[in-house]
């Protein structure tokens, strides 16, 4: 009989999250009632915001539990079908989690239109592009000429904010973990500048490369960095807080950066947190244009992969000590 196999959560980490917090059981195979559909994984996203659901701070992905699969979002290709709108063979994103197979209710998993690259689904056309689309546009607001600086630049969600900063007529600075990572941003992604957090010359290089101050900071990491942009901003400048990868993998988070409320109050600065579903109507017109800026070539989408579902627990740990540049993809099956 065929079996699924299936990498769990474990144990929950004490402090940094290790690769023996996750363990691989076969089940057997799960099968489709009635309106729903059986999906067979191709590919499942690695992003740093699921390690902030195996902590027991405040997520929106609820309490952490082990003995679960791991929660992941996935391209997969319909195995078995009960359902009219679905064929077998149909390309599908679902949230399969980390595992080779999973049933969906068939309104809960969407199909991929054939002339998309499937993987963009879990990058640029999925959760981190559309993140990165209304946090910048509509949170942020930037206006041309305006500089908007960057956290986590060379990230699953960080890369493409920058672009689209720099496509709306802005000066894009990024702030990224190591020298190359600076370099492609702007080589690269047309980035205008780009500071190494981990640089002892971090604190004027990052002044050197905002003269104006900044106008929007969108900010992924939180902590240290976050402080320094506060001290950098101008007044009526926006602060879009989208994540804290600074805070994700530790038991004992830093303390919230200095100048709060103070230089918010003196700078009229706008800080504001935003979830991705909070736009979920507006989802089409996203694609829409992030899909034109692909055709046109002013938006490059960087992807790094692992292969094999074996390989999952490496790919989070390695990214979460910032080992990935643009969105990392786990391939599971062909």
């Amino acid at each position: 009989m065929p079996e699924n196999r299936q990498m769990i959560i474990d144990s929950l980490p004490e402090d940094k999250l290790a690769e023996s917090n996750y363990a691989m059981r076969t089940v057997p195979l799960p099968q489709a009632a009635e309106g729903e559909v059986l999906c067979r994984t191709l590919a499942v996203s690695i992003a740093a915001g699921t390690r902030a659901g195996l902590q027991g701070s405040a997520s929106y992905a609820g309490a952490p539990r082990t003995g679960i699969v791991m929660n992941g979002t996935a391209v997969a290709r319909v195995a078995k079908s009960m359902d009219d709108r679905f064929a077998e063979g149909d390309l599908v994103v679902c949230s399969a989690g980390w595992q080779d197979y999973s049933v969906h209710a068939a309104d809960q998993v969407s199909a991929i239109d054939s002339a998309d690259d499937p993987a963009h689904h879990l990058s640029v056309l999925g959760t981190n592009g559309l993140t990165a689309y209304f946090g910048l546009l509509d949170v942020g607001a930037p206006q041309p000429g305006e500089t908007v600086a960057v956290s986590a630049a060379a990230g699953s969600v960080g890369h493409l904010v920058g672009q689209i900063a720099r496509i709306k007529g802005c000066s894009v600075v990024g702030i990224a973990g190591t020298d190359e990572k600076c370099q492609r941003l702007v080589n690269q992604l047309g980035f205008d500048t780009a500071a190494n957090y981990r640089s002892e010359d971090f604190r004027q290089d990052f002044k050197a490369a905002c003269p104006k101050g900044i106008d929007v900071y969108f900010d992924n990491t939180g902590g240290d960095i976050l402080g320094g942009a506060l001290f950098r901003m101008n007044n009526g400048g926006r602060i879009v807080c989208c994540g804290v990868v600074s805070q994700y993998d530790t038991s004992n988070p830093a303390s919230g950066p200095r100048g709060i409320p103070g230089l918010l109050v003196n700078k009229r600065l706008r800080m504001e947190g935003f979830l991705v579903f909070d736009f979920a109507e507006r989802y089409q017109q996203a694609r829409a244009d992030l899909r034109e800026w692909i055709k046109s070539g002013e938006l490059i989408v960087l992807q790094d992969e692992f292969h094999g579902l074996e390989e999952a627990p490496r790919a989070l740990v390695d990214l979460l000590a910032g080992g990935n540049i643009g969105t990392r993809i786990v391939r599971v099956s062909d």
